[in-house]
């Protein structure tokens, strides 16, 4: 290399870029690759620029920093472009065997059945070869379904307990003081007090006229007329008499079992609801991590960014949002699984897996009764080879 050759600047740099790639050589290259190149070496052009202007009091010294000439920026160009050419796959490779084996390889040093959530230390979520398994297998049942929903403000801390409140499951059991069997010469009834206190610190938005209406709209299968608010924080409820051959103590004592478990708040489906914190920004962020189904419900609650929001359940995600959301779960989860362990998997064999999984229409996991739905050819089905991803 010819050390009197002279530098190029920033404007040297990207006009050179640009006539070599046009060159003849480079037209087997795809558009996305030259505009990724060029995309780079305009940072390169912007950085000797940037160096140069500041520097610009020292004279000619300037234009050995940040050195580069034409001759090594055709060598570094020409280098990429082997490189690319060599990284293509030929025609009639095994891909389907290189995937399984680079996805099961890592899976033999995967130690760790559970993993502690970001930002939440009480919530558990599986990890490690069982999660894998559940996402090829496509299990319509997971053991830890957790859907992340992000907020509309994300910074209010008030904001993210409210809408906490609208989708954690709340029973009535939860917010009331006591729940009373009060007999007296003319009528019978239970009598619920509800616990104002309570109410407030969840930040549930129901009153006593809300409470009741969830009561009448409950299983226990009340007429309208047998619930009845004497206060704001007071229900009187009269049972049934007629379903228990008229034994008023009987209604009453059943009443008194299966008013606590009535849920007044919250979908039915979600056990828990926790804030996560993230504190690596310059504010602190909210989200809700949501134990349990119910994606389609989380995503229409008011407060919830519903653009923003996933689970990792993947056959709930195929049945909401349909089945290019499907793929993307499915390698975004086996990437964070990789990640979770220390490990990197090239996206292209996950992407290829879930292709596969999802080439059909619907989300098929790499078992017995999804191959067979999957291919109808016999050499097809007996050749598989994404079955050892299983391993």
């Amino acid at each position: 290399m010819d050390k009197e050759e002279e530098s190029l600047d920033g404007d040297g740099i990207e006009l050179a870029a640009k006539e070599t790639l046009a060159l003849d050589d480079f037209k087997t290259c795809p558009d996305e690759f030259k505009a990724e190149l060029l995309n780079f070496l305009k940072t390169v052009a912007n950085k000797v620029r940037n160096v140069r202007a500041r520097y610009a009091m020292c004279g000619d010294v300037v234009n050995q920093l940040e050195r580069l000439t034409l001759t090594q920026l055709v060598q570094f160009i020409r280098i990429c472009h082997d490189k690319y050419q060599r990284s293509i796959i030929e025609p009639g490779t095994a891909v389907g065997a290189l995937a399984a084996q680079s996805i099961g390889e890592p899976g033999t040093q995967m130690t760790l059945k559970t993993f502690h959530f970001a930002g939440v230390a009480s919530m558990n979520i599986t990890q490690g070869v069982p999660r894998v398994k559940e996402i090829i297998n496509a299990s319509r049942v997971i053991s830890t379904p957790i859907i992340t929903a992000e907020l509309m403000d994300p910074y209010d801390q008030e904001f993210a307990r409210r809408v906490k409140g609208r989708i954690e499951k709340t029973t009535l059991g939860e917010i009331t003081r006591e729940i009373e069997d009060v007999y007296l010469p003319h009528e019978c009834f239970l009598l619920v007090r509800l616990d104002a206190e309570r109410i407030r610190l969840l930040c549930l938005e129901v009153d006593v006229h809300s409470i009741v209406y969830s009561i009448c709209t409950s299983k226990l299968k009340l007429k309208a007329g047998n619930v009845e608010a004497i206060s704001n924080w007071a229900i009187k409820v009269y049972p049934e008499p007629s379903k228990h051959g008229g034994w008023l103590n009987m209604a009453i004592e059943q009443l008194l079992r299966q008013l606590p478990s009535v849920v007044v708040k919250g979908l039915p489906k979600v056990s828990r609801a926790v804030i996560a914190c993230d504190d690596t920004g310059s504010a602190t962020k909210y989200k809700l991590c949501v134990e349990g189904d119910g994606l389609r419900d989380v995503m229409a609650t008011y407060g919830v960014d519903a653009r923003k929001t996933s689970s990792n359940n993947i056959l709930e995600v195929y049945n909401t949002l349909g089945i290019e959301a499907a793929v993307s779960t499915i390698i975004s989860e086996i990437q964070a699984v990789m990640e979770g362990h220390g490990m990197a998997v090239d996206r292209r064999h996950v992407a290829l897996l879930a292709a596969q999984m999802c080439a059909r229409g619907e989300v098929l996991g790499i078992t017995r009764y999804g191959l067979a739905r999957m291919k109808e050819s016999v050499l097809n089905l007996a050749s598989v080879s994404t079955l050892p991803a299983r391993s």
